[in-house]
């Protein structure tokens, strides 16, 4: 009887003990889960905004049928700029609508989405070429995103176009070389572009890369057609229109 008396004292006493240590124990913080910033839709501040504010008033003052949207960030909005002249003798062949605005990240085309963009416009293509300001490094030097997180960011573009516009053909342009001389970012942005070619289906998506078109022989950028080795001149813009138009007028129907 004793020494059973003192086996339940010994198991309540460890009873006791883990009851105290489980009280006393500091929580455990749940991980933290990441989140993937290039595909949460944010709008952009300070004075972009300006521009941000007029291509959304753009679509919405001009709503109805076109034959090409273009959607993308500053090399996209350049039509304007440095393309203007091309720009003008592509507006003879296409009823066209130019939605870029620079320094966009693929987040800030979708905020554009969800605030109105698309909404009354019917494109029969999109012209869309995004990604290279995800591609940027922050203010440490560590990449701002992963290539997985650009790819997602490009890939949930296409898909709101898709759904947003199902009769728009979409033709998803690879991302331009960036950089005078070879470089990790240009790599990088190489890498993401051949996943990006998988999104092609040969019906609704199609993937056009002419990247190769702004590098010559020995990796460089010409200051001819890139002056800054990112945004297209004029001459660097008869490259865009040429490589593209006879895709784009495929998916217009047309034989030229």
């Amino acid at each position: 009887m004793k020494s059973k008396n003192i086996l339940i004292c010994a198991a309540l006493a460890v009873v006791f003990q883990f009851n105290a240590s489980a009280q006393n124990s500091t929580p455990v913080a749940a991980p933290e889960v990441h989140r993937n910033a290039a595909i949460i839709p944010v709008s952009r501040t300070g004075a972009i905004t300006n521009r941000q504010t007029l291509v959304l008033e753009r679509a919405k003052a001009a709503p109805g049928d076109y034959d090409v949207e273009f959607i993308g960030d500053s090399i996209t909005q350049g039509w304007e700029g440095k393309g203007a002249k091309v720009w003008q003798e592509l507006a003879t062949k296409y009823k066209m609508i130019n939605m870029g605005v620079s320094g966009d990240r693929t987040e800030h085309v979708l905020w554009r989405f969800e605030n109105g963009q698309l909404d009354g416009i019917k494109a029969k293509v999109a012209i869309v070429m995004i990604g290279t300001n995800n591609s940027n490094k922050n203010k440490d030097g560590t990449d701002a995103y992963t290539d997985a997180e650009i790819l997602a960011g490009v890939t949930a573009i296409v898909d709101q176009i898709h759904a947003r516009q199902p009769e728009t053909k979409i033709l998803l342009l690879g991302i331009f070389p960036r950089g005078q001389a070879f470089n990790a970012q240009r790599g990088r942005l190489l890498e993401v572009n051949q996943v990006l070619s998988k999104l092609d289906d040969g019906q609704h998506i199609f993937f056009l890369d002419f990247g190769s078109q702004y590098v010559g022989r020995d990796g460089s950028i010409s200051k001819d057609i890139m002056p800054d080795a990112l945004h297209p001149n004029e001459a660097g813009y008869k490259i865009w229109a040429s490589a593209m138009q006879p895709k784009l007028n495929e998916l217009l129907g047309r034989k030229k």
